[in-house]
């Protein structure tokens, strides 16, 4: 996955350190594929995949060989153990059999999704000419392949992969001397940021981030004050080269990425930020081959407004997830009532970070309770956040060139939803006047996108296809020469319908049908027993044999063959120029992609104001009177999991119960026997 540096002899005596093991084992693992595609009698393509597989040793390889990813040796045996698929095997390689597993193309990203949960790296290969291209190099060359991306726990983008609900975080961890900064990338969403941190607040700070993936450089195991911290995320830890870590290879790296010349215009950034950010768009870089996702400028946060919550007690409190690691039976779980993914994950974000500072913790008070004493303006609002897609997750997928027309429609519902929503708060009379300071900010962010809305609703069909090799998702009358293509397609189809019912009366054979497979294209099929008809004169001189079968003998006519032609040209240009439309309507969206996320933030913020007043509604939760004084005085407080666990098991209430620690009262000694709530209540109130 990256070049790494052979280290010399052991100096003085000394044995080596665990990074130096780590970079002896990899040059050794590189080494060793790359000494077996050299082995004698080796065939061309074994050796092909060998080669490859030399440069991504920490990866599986998928190696596409026609519709299938093939995996070999160690990777076939591994993937087989994960994915409970076939393992099998294909020739030889020094007297053993070689194991192979393999999946299907139209399924790979099913077995992604379960090798990436497990922890895999996958290398992406691709045949990247085809089979007539490779023969003009010589009869015995093999199809030219190369890894077009590789895939990792922290970069994947593909709808399926993700958890639409929660954030999938890629952190790097920079250092400079005695000061640390955790590098942050949510590639699905272009969200990019730096947070400072400390060693002794970094499990706290990689708790609140729960990374997808962390990238550490060469060495920093050894220290003993950070190794504790990153103990827990070992088993998603990507360990790069020093090198890459360097304040000064940061700067420039982000310089290259955003095109600027200088970084004057960025937050202001340490040493220790430059070296994290600049490894993880480095990394970004190599992972996605030169395809980088749409990001947005990094934002350096100030850890002083949120509450640093250490990992031990995030884990007890089970704020996002249970101490088994589930969501389901967390806080989160139990408050959740957003109905978009986007909503979902910033309401995680919020609850993960809680805010400081009680002006802001107020204005966000202020929204719930907005939304909380209009009721039907937020039951109008509901439903339209209901039909709106995850709009920054399709946006980061057409930014890398893996979305498809699915993709656009989802944009162009979004911003639908967003000129809905934004009616709906600013129809009334007046409505501006009295509004939540974030749900007029929110208002003004959805913007306006009329100009796009109309174009995509002119371009796409209703329903249109995943991907775009399927073709069919242009609209009629959206374009002239694809429509005049079609038309020719369609007619030609027409004939060929025609040319059947000919057929039949020639040869006086009813059941003669003429049909289509991607092998031989179209033919006349007709039952093993009219056979011999077609074959023996006069009809021979019109019907061409071209195929016996069990059941069934196909032949070609040279009409039909030069119909089938006309048919494969007008579908071949017809799919040409409509993926040609589709790189067009991309390049439009993609110009507007800003103002995209901007709206798309503002529908989550907005998500988030109304799944809150409905939770409040629904379980008669009332506003907190926050300050930044030090009194703490709870009346009638209920610890909402246990209330919700009681209610399913038995409908049983829970018995509320006061807590006040104001500064005249701030000892309380808590006692009772075991399962008598003494951990709900210190939970509840914490």
């Amino acid at each position: 996955m990256e070049g790494r540096t052979v280290l010399g002899p052991e100096s003085e005596g000394n044995s080596p350190s665990d990074a130096q093991k780590e970079t002896i084992e990899q040059a050794s693992a590189e080494n060793k594929w790359a000494r077996a595609a050299k082995a004698p009698g080796i065939t061309p393509m074994m050796a092909q995949f060998l080669e490859i597989k030399a440069n991504y040793p920490d990866c599986l390889l998928f190696y596409r060989m026609g519709d299938f990813y093939e995996l070999f040796f160690e990777d076939a045996e591994q993937a087989a153990a994960a994915l409970d698929i076939t393992l099998t095997k294909r020739g030889k390689h020094d007297g053993e059999d070689i194991p192979m597993a393999g999946v299907p193309v139209h399924a790979s990203e099913m077995y992604l999704s379960r090798l990436i949960r497990k922890s895999f790296k996958v290398a992406v290969c691709e045949q990247t000419e085809d089979p007539a291209e490779a023969k003009k190099r010589g009869s015995k060359s093999v199809v030219r392949r190369e890894v077009v991306r590789l895939v990792t726990p922290g970069t994947i983008t593909e709808e399926n992969l993700l958890d639409a609900r929660s954030s999938n975080y890629l952190v790097s961890l920079g250092r400079a001397q005695n000061d640390f900064s955790l590098a942050v990338v949510e590639i699905s969403t272009g969200d990019f940021f730096i947070l400072p941190t400390k060693v002794g607040r970094l499990d706290a700070d990689l708790a609140r981030l729960n990374p997808g993936e962390l990238i550490i450089p060469e060495g920093i195991l050894e220290d003993e004050k950070v190794a504790p911290a990153l103990f827990d995320w070992r088993n998603i830890i990507s360990t790069l080269e020093a090198r890459r870590f360097d304040s000064s290879f940061g700067a420039r790296r982000l310089e290259e990425i955003f095109d600027v010349a200088t970084l004057d215009g960025f937050a202001s950034l340490t040493r220790a930020d430059l070296a994290a950010a600049g490894a993880l768009v480095d990394y970004l870089d190599d992972t996605q081959k030169g395809k980088m996702p749409r990001l947005y400028p990094p934002k350096r946060l100030s850890a002083d407004g949120t509450m640093m919550i250490d990992a031990a007690t995030r884990r007890s409190l089970e704020l996002t997830r249970t101490q088994n690691g589930e969501v389901s039976g967390s806080l989160l779980s139990v408050i959740d009532c957003t109905l978009t993914g986007a909503g979902a994950r910033m309401l995680a974000k919020r609850l993960s970070a809680p805010l400081t500072d009680p002006v802001r913790i107020n204005e966000r008070l202020d929204a719930v309770e907005y939304m909380l004493e209009r009721p039907s303006l937020r039951t109008d609002l509901r439903a339209a956040l209901k039909a709106a897609p995850d709009m920054e997750r399709a946006l980061a997928r057409l930014s890398l060139g893996r979305g498809g027309p699915r993709d656009l429609q989802s944009i162009r519902i979004g911003l639908e939803a967003a000129r809905t929503i934004e009616h709906y708060l600013t129809a009334p009379k007046g409505a501006l006047e009295d509004m939540a300071e974030l749900v007029a900010d929110a208002v003004s962010d959805l913007g306006e996108h009329e100009q796009l809305i109309a174009e995509l609703e002119r371009a796409l069909v209703e329903e249109p296809p995943l991907i775009t090799r399927d073709g069919g998702f242009i609209a009629p009358g959206y374009s002239g020469a694809l429509d005049e293509y079609r038309t020719l397609r369609d007619e030609s189809r027409r004939l060929i319908a025609g040319l059947e019912a000919d057929y039949q009366g020639l040869a006086e054979i009813n059941s003669l049908k003429i049909k289509h497979n991607n092998v031989i294209g179209y033919h006349v099929d007709v039952t093993a027993k009219h056979a011999d008809k077609l074959l023996g004169a006069p009809l021979n001189e019109t019907f061409i044999h071209r195929q016996t079968l069990a059941n069934s003998v196909r032949f070609s006519t040279s009409e039909l063959s030069k119909l089938a032609g006309k048919i494969s040209e007008a579908g071949d240009r017809s799919l040409a120029l409509e993926q040609e439309l589709f790189a067009k309507l991309v390049a439009t969206v993609l110009d507007k992609a800003a103002e995209i996320s901007i709206a798309a933030e503002a529908l989550a913020s907005l998500d988030v104001a109304t799944a809150l007043a409905t939770l409040a509604e629904n379980e008669r939760f009332t506003r907190p009177e926050v300050d930044d004084s030090l009194a703490f005085d709870v009346s009638g407080g209920r610890h909402p999991v246990v209330e919700k666990a009681l209610r399913a098991q038995s409908d049983t209430p829970f018995v509320a119960n006061d807590c006040d620690l104001s500064p005249d009262n701030r000892l309380w000694l808590i006692t009772g026997p075991n399962m008598a709530g003494k951990s709900t209540f210190l939970r509840q109130n914490a």
